[in-house]
């Protein structure tokens, strides 16, 4: 419906056409739909068929869009500063059409120098110049063309060490290309330490994603003086941070023409002078028909003349509220959520910055509710934003049995230098009652080097009852799961993100991990002989658990020495007939242990926790996202929307896909991963 009928901006909506048939054709359509969904139309408010129109402070007629006169006008009256605040307000208002005025950056840089902190206020000529020429380039109606879909299109770029800038141009029915849109941006810190050819890639990749909703799904041309750019995006083996770029650049259709810098220069000018400048619309006109319609300003406004005292007054027309010497206007209920949503998205700032954007020019009252009201349905917000405070959900130690080698904890560490026997892994079983440990070097993780080492065990163990992994290939796969059903094995795969599920393997990995790194120090790929000797150390040594060695609980006596083998003939036979009786003692006594410091445990993990949310099957939740490889550092920290399709003890949850986004189709989750999706 949406796509290619109306273009739509909260509650202001344009239906463009190309003549007045197709015009009354898309009418009918979005009155249908209307009607459908039970939408209000306010006829008094709407024009039909018309040639020009104002939307968002921009006169669009003829194939081109200008600034409204209203703008122009405010531009042409707006007083010399004699404050930094005023200074920044001339240029929020100025700035928000700088796509208008080629080498905006530049002329406002002796007024953007005035905003920082460590500049004295002077206004001389370099400012008064700045100002008078601002105000004279907006006010003589400068146009830019309007994109159209087919026609020639030509992506201009350029970067300095102070910036980077860009012109998106198109050609017009004279032949010229004509400017759509200006684009200059200031290099951060960090960027002025790159490689010009490194920032000629920047400015491309900002210009691809300022112009995207114009670029994306046309073919165009890319005109940079970057003669190597096209060599280095063909190749191979790129660095980090241009890979990351090179797959952005893969989404649009286009080809890369170079020309010298001598002919670049109307570009040029918008990546030497560069400033970022926080843009403001002011919305006073609909402010004002807004306060004429609600009741609530006009219940305000009648109080001015009865009470001398009042905070409240009118100005040309539009009530404000002194508030701490500040003049703010008065925003209608209708409109105070539009507002508050404007200034949140400026950056999708915290509640606290939101709020403080907003009380610069505006009165809300009840403004911390609302932030927080809208923020809490912000999509972006609800994807990207860590959750805060206590974590969702208690600690649910798993219930352990009485006896040796009933569940087994099974993970891969790695991968580990390759060994000259090609292994790259550790396969590590952890037996969950007598934490005794089984470290076997794998070539891979596969599910039948895993199974393999499983048969070892087997061998001399038998098979414990159940085993726990988490959802890696070698576990979710047939072959596994086909082994674990014939050998009547239970396994319980941990929820995707929560490794503590599998926490006794995942402590063993982090002992091993540094200890293997300082024997092999020499020669890192000799790892592999220090793997027998640790497993030893590690299952004789006592457990704090269990308050036992793990040998001594699974095996009934210490593990000896060479030392002591002398004397196995002189005392095996009292020692079996007392090991009977002891074992069962020693078993009994580590269950207690292991009972105890998981209650410990639970009320330490416990204390930073709070109850977790009530989530229902069909509810609609975000994830957290768990991995974070190469290209996706700066994606969402979560994905979604899912919808739960099963609720499961412990805080888990089953979930469906809904919609076209990252993400598996089917996947699990626990409460702590988990947010409710409200967009607003």
């Amino acid at each position: 419906m949406r796509k290619g009928i109306v273009i739509i901006y909260m509650d202001d909506l344009i239906i463009p056409a190309k003549d007045e048939d197709e015009g009354i054709e898309k009418l009918k359509k979005v009155f249908e739909v209307a009607s459908k969904y039970g939408l209000e139309i306010k006829f008094k408010k709407c024009q039909f068929l018309r040639r020009k129109v104002e939307f968002l402070g921009h006169v669009v007629e003829n194939g081109t869009v200008r600034p409204s006169v209203a703008k122009t006008i405010a531009v042409k009256k707006f007083p010399v500063p004699t404050t930094v605040k005023q200074v920044q307000s001339f240029l929020g208002l100025t700035g928000y059409f700088r796509k208008f005025i080629p080498a905006y950056s530049k002329i406002a840089k002796p007024l953007s120098d005035l905003i920082r902190s460590d500049n004295p206020f002077v206004f001389e000529q370099p400012q008064i110049e700045a100002f008078e020429k601002l105000k004279k380039l907006l006010t003589e109606s400068p146009v830019l063309s309007i994109f159209q879909q087919g026609k020639t299109t030509e992506l201009h770029t350029d970067a300095s060490q102070q910036g980077y800038g860009a012109v998106l141009l198109q050609e017009a029915e004279d032949g010229k290309l004509h400017p759509v849109q200006y684009m200059s941006k200031k290099t951060t810190p960090a960027e002025e330490k790159y490689s010009s050819y490194e920032l000629e890639v920047l400015a491309v990749v900002n210009a691809l994603r300022k112009f995207r909703t114009y670029l994306m799904g046309n073919h165009f041309k890319i005109i940079t003086d970057c003669s190597a750019f096209q060599r280095t995006m063909d190749k191979k083996d790129l660095v980090t941070r241009i890979a990351r770029w090179a797959l952005l650049l893969e989404e649009f259709d286009y080809e890369i023409v170079h020309r010298s810098g001598q002919r670049m220069q109307h570009v040029d000018a918008l990546s030497r002078y560069p400033v970022a400048i926080i843009t403001s619309d002011t919305l006073t006109a609909r402010l004002k028909r807004a306060q004429q319609e609600d009741e609530y300003t006009q219940s305000l406004r009648s109080m001015i003349g009865s009470n001398n005292d009042s905070e409240f007054f009118d100005k040309n027309e539009i009530l404000y509220k002194y508030v701490d010497g500040r003049e703010l206007i008065v925003v209608p209920r209708d409109m105070q959520t539009e507002i508050i949503k404007l200034a949140h998205e400026k950056g999708h700032f915290s509640a606290a910055k939101t709020e403080g954007v907003v009380k610069q020019e505006f009165f809300i009252p009840n403004l911390s509710k609302q932030v927080q009201n809208v923020i809490v349905n912000c999509v972006p917000c609800i994807l990207t934003n860590k959750k805060s405070g206590k974590k969702d959900g208690f600690l649910n130690p798993i219930p352990k049995e009485d006896v040796p080698l009933s569940t087994y904890h099974v993970d891969f560490i790695g991968p580990l230098p390759s060994t000259n026997k090609k292994y790259q892994l550790i396969l590590t079983i952890v037996d969950a009652f007598t934490k005794f440990t089984w470290l076997y070097p794998v070539r891979s993780t596969s599910a039948e080097d895993a199974l393999d080492k499983l048969k070892v065990q087997q061998k001399t163990f038998g098979n414990p009852k159940r085993i726990i992994t988490d959802r890696g290939s070698a576990f979710t796969s047939k072959a596994f799961g086909d082994y674990c059903t014939n050998e009547n094995i239970q396994h319980f795969q941990i929820t995707t993100g929560v490794p503590r599920g599998n926490g006794q393997v995942e402590r063993i990995h982090r002992t091993l991990i540094p200890v293997l790194t300082k024997l092999s120090i020499a020669d890192s790929t000799k790892w592999f002989k220090f793997v027998d000797p640790l497993q030893r150390i590690l299952n004789s040594k006592f457990n704090r658990s269990t308050k036992w060695s793990p040998f001594e609980l699974l095996i009934g006596v210490t593990m000896r020495n060479r030392e002591d083998l002398h004397l196995r003939d002189l005392l095996m036979e009292e020692m079996m007939e007392e090991l009977q009786e002891q074992r069962d003692e020693l078993r009994q006594d580590a269950k207690k242990n292991i009972q105890k410091i998981q209650a410990e445990n639970k009320r330490t993990y416990d204390r930073k926790c709070r109850n977790a949310p009530i989530y229902q099957r069909g509810d609609l939740v975000v994830i957290q996202r768990t991995q974070f490889g190469t290209g996706l550092k700066l994606r969402p920290r979560f994905l979604g929307p899912y919808r739960i399709v099963k609720v499961k003890p412990r805080n888990r949850y089953d979930l469906e896909k809904v919609g076209n986004h990252d993400g598996p189709k089917l996947t699990n989750s626990s409460a702590d991963l988990m947010k409710f999706y409200s967009p607003g």
